[in-house]
């Protein structure tokens, strides 16, 4: 289902799935220069909803603004406007009547995982896991340490650069958290039966830790 999400002042695009008795949210966050149209996320995507969680699949850039990154690459790349777009659309989720009672979790990509991390230290309250896929977790900075929510970081064994950056960002974090290695993947993740590890880890992770939030505030309540 299309949704307009506002957005300090600008509406951004997404495409919201709520299979039946869905347990819990997921929120895409792209990077580097991708869209809610990723072929990749739309695959992790549809491994989740297979496994009774919603989807929320989101452009953090609007058209014009994608439009000028394109030929710059420069917003992709700013950060902290990113992470404050997906603070609104976590909010938004937050206050909708209908998704309100499900638990939150972020999957980021690329420099989208930093701003999945930095929406995660700034909204404990609603973001009950965070997964990475080939990310960027080191520019999350100073956010790193704040971050509450239970970490996945999937990187790709053949992309050396990313992982030891992941390394170094996983020793800054304080909370659950988890460096999952595919071996023989890249940096996309295009290699046969790597796009798929990706979305097991992801499905498990955010099984056993949106359904665990889910648990604990309802017998809370």
């Amino acid at each position: 289902m299309p949704v307009q999400i506002p957005a300090s002042g600008v509406r951004l695009a997404g495409d919201l799935t709520v299979p039946p008795a869905a347990r819990g949210l997921v929120m895409f966050a792209h990077g580097s220069g991708s869209s809610r149209h990723s072929p990749r996320n739309r695959q992790v995507a549809s491994e989740l909803q297979q496994a009774s969680l919603a989807t929320l699949l989101m452009d953090l850039l609007t058209q014009e603004e994608d439009a000028v990154d394109l030929r710059t690459a420069e917003l992709r790349f700013d950060i902290a406007l990113l992470a404050r777009r997906l603070v609104a659309a976590i909010e938004w989720a937050a206050a909708d009547s209908e998704l309100k009672v499900l638990p939150i979790g972020c999957f980021g990509a690329s420099t989208g995982a930093a701003a999945a991390l930095i929406a995660a230290a700034e909204l404990p309250n609603h973001v009950s896991a965070v997964v990475s896929r080939g990310g960027r977790p080191d520019l999350a900075g100073a956010a790193l340490a704040r971050v509450e929510a239970p970490t996945l970081l999937i990187v790709g064994g053949a992309d050396p650069v990313v992982l030891q950056l992941n390394r170094e960002a996983l020793g800054e974090m304080r909370c659950e958290k988890e460096l999952a290695i595919v071996p023989g993947a890249t940096h996309l993740f295009e290699e046969p039966g790597a796009l798929e590890r990706v979305s097991t880890l992801a499905r498990r992770w955010f099984e056993k830790h949106l359904r665990r939030r889910h648990h604990d505030d309802s017998s809370a309540a």
